[in-house]
């Protein structure tokens, strides 16, 4: 056996690492895109795959100035390699059940309202409970492959989360209404039902899907579903609260993101009979893989509960 066969039958840290990096740039297709990811230099980490390279024998990757793309062998690689690293991951996350508190990164995929409601209240607390976690957070409504894109565990309302994942409720139903000032409302035309809505400027919400959101509006067993020529369209929930703010018309929002200005009376309730209760947030991590204990104490602070209980929904 000559000596290159040997170095790559005995991997060393050195190795592991750099496949890790393999594997990185593998899923999101650039140096630049996984070095901003990873915190790294480009440079660094172009060196880093050179030098894997080097050591293997063969070119992974065809690089030009416009795009990355695997070789035939970084496919070949990237196809053994994927679920060992993953193993690796999970056989490293076990070892977490015996620390003293959780360690390690925590990457976490989340809209915008899921952020304001069930994290924000409990960051700063559980980064002083667990400073041995690098926790970080991506605030987009855009929905994203979460294995994809390298996050440990994604936030979604119920009902759409992928069926090969295993969620947890964050929280209880959700009541949605419509809001609007009451300057608007005193100039606009009256309102008896949800019929008369089509005679105002309503403001439209784009979800994450690319779809406009169909505003629900329930009485008792009496339900309406919603769709007009909405004056203004908007893909975030302070924006739509804003314009109604300020007169702009009415917005359909979850009642307890705008709280605050029903409360001091920037914004009152439309048709306050009519509202509808939505499903909770979900948190959702791959089915393949343990809770990893990180995750599992965020659970907690969410659900309200002490460090040593059970996740609600496991």
């Amino acid at each position: 056996m000559n000596e290159r066969a040997k170095r790559i039958m005995h991997l060393s840290r050195g190795d592991l690492g750099d496949l890790n990096l393999f594997c990185a740039i593998a899923k999101t297709g650039g140096f630049r895109k996984t070095a901003a990811e990873l915190d790294l230099s480009p440079s660094a980490l172009s060196h880093a795959i050179r030098g894997l390279e080097k050591r293997l024998g063969v070119r992974l990757f065809n690089r030009t100035n416009r795009s990355v793309t695997l070789t035939p062998a970084g496919r070949e690689l990237l196809s053994h390699v994927t679920s060992g690293l993953s193993e690796i991951t999970n056989g490293l996350e076990v070892l977490n059940r015996f620390r003293d508190r959780p360690a390690g990164q925590l990457r976490l995929n989340v809209p915008t309202d899921a952020a304001r409601l069930v994290l924000a209240p409990v960051i700063a607390r559980y980064a002083t409970l667990y400073p041995d976690v690098r926790l970080e957070v991506a605030v987009e409504d855009a929905v994203v492959d979460i294995i994809e894109q390298g996050f440990d565990a994604g936030v979604r309302y119920g009902g759409t989360i992928p069926e090969d994942m295993i969620a947890v409720p964050l929280c209880p139903d959700l009541r949605w209404v419509t809001v609007a000032s009451p300057a608007y409302l005193a100039s606009a035309p009256p309102l008896r039902g949800p019929a008369d809505l089509h005679q105002h400027r309503c403001i439209g919400i784009r979800m994450g899907s690319g779809k406009i959101y169909h505003w629900e509006l329930e009485r008792g067993e009496e339900k309406v579903f919603l769709d007009t020529d909405w004056s203004v369209i908007v893909n975030e929930t302070v924006l739509s609260i804003e314009i109604a703010e300020r007169d702009g018309g009415i917005s359909y929002n979850l009642e307890r993101r705008a709280a605050v200005q029903i409360a001091n009376g920037s914004l009152v309730k439309v048709l306050p009979e009519w509202a509808s209760m939505g499903p909770p947030l979900f948190i959702y991590y791959p089915s393949r893989r343990q809770l990893p204990e990180a995750l599992r104490a965020l659970i907690r602070l969410i659900q309200g509960q002490k460090p040593d209980q059970n996740v609600k929904g496991e």
